[in-house]
């Protein structure tokens, strides 16, 4: 057998960019190699992997059924690289993580301080998106671990329960449900018939926030969508709707009275942060070492 993994790299690059000229550019590499490689590697498995459209290559079913193998392949490889020589301590040098947004921006940094301290001089790369991103790059092999909080149902990707989340629903201080809050508990029908601020589709607080209230509200009013968590705790404190958000993204608002958290007939809301990973992925005593330092140390967040 003569496949080689330099092959497998080209067919991926292929793959991604569409052609081989844009796939030498990202390569450093000839156009001539890089279609001989690929001619090589179509050659050896004796079939087409993708559809020539003009000047494009096309991946068909060939080259589909090849990707993910490819994908473990390479990242195999490349995982045995790295833990030789420095598998003694835990190094941050070579990880590629990724986290939705909420863990992303309030729990994972000081974790990583934690974990690789305050200077490290190789820290980890770190790749911020939503819930339904993160996983379909851990999936893709494109990152060593998502920490993602949302529900996640790939069945290629081992997803281990991490920490617990609060969620409150708060409001401008002058929000009218904000000041019978103040009063009495605002009920389940006060909050049917109000505005709410949401994530976007796909976005791990939007899928927790609905699983959360619809057994009581059935349904959300919305007032806007955004991509952005911070953007909604900003657009609640300036009255245009409700928010329910993590405590972690709220607290500062909470402490200089920008929002308030509202009493309400809800019962005590929560939801989960996960760890995922692929469930075929080569963990590497370095990566292991990681995930119980994650499973183990007390998470600190800086809201």
């Amino acid at each position: 057998m003569r496949l080689s993994l330099r092959q497998l790299q080209i067919f991926l690059a292929v793959a991604q960019c569409g052609s081989t000229t844009a796939a030498a550019t990202a390569l450093a590499l000839s156009q001539s190699a890089t279609s001989a490689a690929l001619n090589e590697l179509e050659s050896l498995l004796d079939i087409v992997l993708f559809d020539r459209v003009g000047k494009r290559l096309v991946i068909n079913d060939n080259g589909r059924v090849l990707l993910p193998q490819a994908r473990e392949m390479l990242d195999a490889a490349a995982t045995i690289e790295k833990q030789f020589g420095r598998h003694a301590a835990l190094s941050g040098n070579g990880l590629n993580l990724g986290a939705s947004t909420t863990i992303g921006i309030y729990v994972l940094p000081p974790l990583l301080a934690a974990a690789f301290g305050k200077h490290a001089a190789n820290p980890p790369l770190v790749k911020i998106r939503n819930t339904a991103e993160i996983a379909a790059a851990v999936a893709n092999f494109e990152l060593d671990l998502g920490f993602i909080e949302g529900p996640c149902t790939d069945a290629a990707l081992e997803v281990a329960p991490w920490l617990t989340d609060e969620l409150l629903v708060v409001g401008a201080p002058d929000h009218p449900l904000a000041l019978q809050s103040a009063r009495r508990e605002v009920t389940l029908d006060e909050l049917r018939a109000a505005h709410w601020l949401l994530r976007e589709p796909g976005s791990g607080t939007r899928d927790a926030v609905e699983q959360a209230l619809a057994p009581y509200l059935h349904s959300l009013r919305s007032a806007g969508e955004f991509s952005n968590a911070e953007a909604i705790k900003h657009g609640a404190a300036e009255g245009l709707g409700l928010a329910c958000l993590s405590r972690l993204i709220v607290a500062d608002f909470l402490a200089n009275g920008r929002l308030v958290a509202l009493s309400t007939a809800l019962p005590p809301l929560t939801r989960h942060f996960f760890i995922v990973y692929h469930r075929r992925k080569l963990l590497s005593p370095r990566l292991q070492a990681f995930l119980t330092f994650c499973r183990t140390e007390p998470v600190r967040s800086h809201p």
